[in-house]
């Protein structure tokens, strides 16, 4: 699976998922992108999946229909991601395109 991590993603956590590969939006020189350009940009790209701290994605951006799946972190801070690897494992496990799952963190 191709994922792509947004701005606020911790970037430590690319390390803890083994056969995905991953970039982030700094990496690609999207930084500056808003979330539709970025989706956008990153289906165009073949991206499978967007990991973003954006808690507000699901309000801004329509998904139906779209390639491109969304994992929400509810955290920016690596210590308490860390703890949630094995969820957001799940999460990408389980995720569709065109769906958003949220990980408590």
């Amino acid at each position: 699976m191709r994922i792509l991590f947004d701005q606020g993603t911790p970037a430590p956590l690319r390390r803890h998922l083994d056969g995905h590969v991953v970039d982030t939006a700094a990496e690609r020189g999207w930084s500056d992108l808003d979330n539709g350009d970025l989706i956008d940009n990153a289906e165009q790209a073949g991206y499978d999946v967007l990991i973003t701290t954006d808690q507000n994605l699901r309000y801004q951006q329509n998904l139906a229909g779209r390639r491109l799946a969304v994992v929400v972190l509810l955290s920016t801070a690596w210590p308490k991601v860390r703890l949630r690897v094995e969820a957001i494992r799940t999460a990408l496990d389980q995720i569709g395109p065109g769906e958003l799952r949220e990980v408590p963190i």
